[in-house]
């Protein structure tokens, strides 16, 4: 039967030769390796183990070009933030922008005394930074405040301290040794972390100079063991930051050449509220505006409140083309949050406001999100559900054109890992990468392709581990994948 199946030479009929050899495979009891339809060389990794749900397929025909379990609910790792890109095009569009505000129920004497408290109403912008706050100051100063008799109150009353549900931002509360793991606040800024320049000092064997990146005297506690080494020596830095009943304390250690650049440290704080206040009431400071200290809130600003500044963060397309390609948790996160229409809300809020937006996709099935970055190992979706969202997103003209630009290109994305497979996935291939290591391996990719002739198509691979499974590294996985898609678009 075998010899006859494969003696069909016309295209189509050798199409269908296929499937019935694949049916026939099934019946023969083969492993998932020889099942594969469409993904020989993914399939393989089945043989180790590792648990695959994928899909490919054109648009507009909805031709699939190949399919392991394409319902099967898998984790997406960082993949989830498609959703949270998407559902935030579809409420707010590209051009919106979140504003944050300085607002006061106080007035303002001729001598420039504001008399109560000065507010900042957190927007829930986020990618708030110092240099908008410098701008809140200054527009403060051109209504002639001069000083305020009040207090500094940071209201992060949208969402924040958001309670943690993932390690690496429970963690975050006492200690950290990396940037956005901090909790989540609608008042936050720079995406909740510190930033510390690190300078050489005058002298080999000096202690290096730190200053803050914003307001140049640090805003927290330094433990400074940076030395400064010869010219041309190696510069080398670590740093965390531990929190205590006296507030936040940045250790860095290490070397730095002297005579070379200055080198910037971001380390997550533990209460971005309070990295807000701090480092606004020094631009304050700076700018001859007298203030008698700080709060923090998350309570509403007063009713009677009157606007005072405000400035607008940038265009939701900008922050989304930052939030994909560097896959930034404290981004997304927010994004999800900021779609939901109570006040304090909690992680949970923001992922149901994504399933709602998900459940309204034509053939999305019912994912499960529990955020919007992926960081929570709960996440389930299938890759028909997210080739469903990728479909349903290509049909949104005035939508796709942002939604798309977020994506990888191999060849030239920022991150080096998936410049991998052959000029063809290289150069005709869009992607979003998701990576868990804990509690299990997670690789996962997603995005679209153009063929040879100019179709375009989406695909989606989901790859997680178990407790047997061994650790399974990019350079594993993103190769199969090139070679299986790299078929696809030079058959099309």
């Amino acid at each position: 039967m075998l010899s006859r199946l494969f003696h069909c030479r016309h295209p189509r009929a050798l199409q269908r030769v296929g499937r019935r050899v694949l049916a026939l495979l099934v019946m023969m009891g083969l492993p998932l390796a020889a099942q594969a339809d469409g993904f020989d060389n993914l399939a393989t990794l089945a043989d180790k183990g590792f648990v695959i749900g994928a899909q490919a397929q054109l648009l507009g025909s909805g031709e699939s070009l190949g399919a392991i379990h394409p319902t099967r609910r898998l984790s997406p790792a960082s993949v989830t933030k498609l959703y949270t890109a998407a559902a935030s095009l579809d409420r707010w569009g590209p051009q919106h922008r979140f504003t944050t505000q300085l607002v006061s129920s106080g007035d303002i004497d001729a001598q420039g005394v504001l008399h109560g408290d000065l507010v900042l109403d957190g927007g829930g912008d986020p990618a708030l930074t110092s240099e908008n706050l410098w701008r809140l100051v200054q527009r403060l100063r051109e209504r002639g405040v001069r000083a305020v008799d009040g207090q500094l109150v940071v209201s992060q009353w949208r969402f924040g301290p958001v309670t943690c549900v993932t390690t690496d931002r429970c963690e975050a509360r006492t200690r950290s040794d990396n940037a956005y793991s901090a909790l989540l606040s609608s008042a936050a800024v720079n995406y909740g972390s510190w930033c510390n320049r690190v300078k050489p000092g005058n002298a080999v064997g000096d202690a290096a100079s730190i200053s803050d990146c914003a307001t140049v005297t640090p805003l927290t506690r330094i433990a400074n063991n940076v030395e400064t080494v010869p010219r041309g020596g190696d510069t080398r830095l670590s740093a965390e930051r531990i929190s205590d009943e006296r507030g936040d304390t940045l250790r860095i250690s290490g070397q730095i050449a002297r005579g070379g650049f200055s080198r910037e440290v971001y380390r997550a704080s533990s209460e971005p509220a309070e990295q807000t206040a701090k480092t606004l009431l020094a631009l304050l400071r700076q700018a001859g505006i007298e203030v008698d200290g700080y709060a923090t809130s998350t309570t509403p600003p007063p009713t009677t409140a009157k606007r005072l500044a405000a400035v607008d963060g940038k265009p939701l397309q900008e922050l989304l083309l930052r939030m994909l390609n560097y896959s930034n948790n404290f981004m997304a996160d927010t994004l999800a949050l900021d779609l939901v229409d109570k006040p304090h809300a909690e992680l949970q809020d923001g992922a149901d406001a994504l399933m709602r937006f998900a459940r309204s996709l034509p053939g999305q099935g019912v994912p499960t999100l529990a955020s919007g970055s992926g960081l929570t190992p709960e996440n389930r979706v299938s890759a028909r559900g997210l080739n469903a969202l990728l479909e349903a997103m290509y049909h949104r003209p005035a939508l796709f054109p942002t939604f798309v630009a977020g994506l990888q290109l191999p060849t030239n994305g920022p991150m080096h890992f998936i410049r991998r497979g052959s000029d063809t996935f290289q150069r005709h291939v869009m992607l979003k990468t998701g990576t868990l290591n804990e509690p299990v391996t997670v690789r996962a990719v997603a995005g679209y392709f153009r063929t040879q002739t100019g179709r375009w198509g989406s695909f989606a691979v989901l790859v997680n581990g178990t407790s047997q499974t061994p650790y399974l590294a990019w350079r594993q996985v993103l190769p199969l994948v090139a070679a299986d898609l790299t078929r696809m678009i030079e058959a099309h």
